[in-house]
């Protein structure tokens, strides 16, 4: 899932990344990377122990990410 936020008045174009992966011992990473449109962002991988808990992680980032202007 890529979520966007683009404000032109204040020179903001902004990028969040979201990715669910299994691991190699039965957990769940939820791969996160934000950054400027059109360079190298950061990334950072959470691990959880079931699918149901990244799943809900990634929905509660969305929410919030939501809240700050990303489509």
């Amino acid at each position: 899932m890529v979520l966007t936020r683009i404000d032109s008045s204040r020179n903001v174009r902004r990028f969040y990344r979201m990715e669910i992966v299994p691991g190699l011992f039965g957990d769940w990473g939820l791969v996160r990377e934000w950054g400027r449109i059109g360079r190298d962002g950061q990334v950072r991988t959470d691990w959880f122990a079931s699918e149901t808990d990244a799943k809900d992680a990634c929905f509660k980032l969305h929410m919030a990410k939501a809240k700050r202007g990303y489509e």
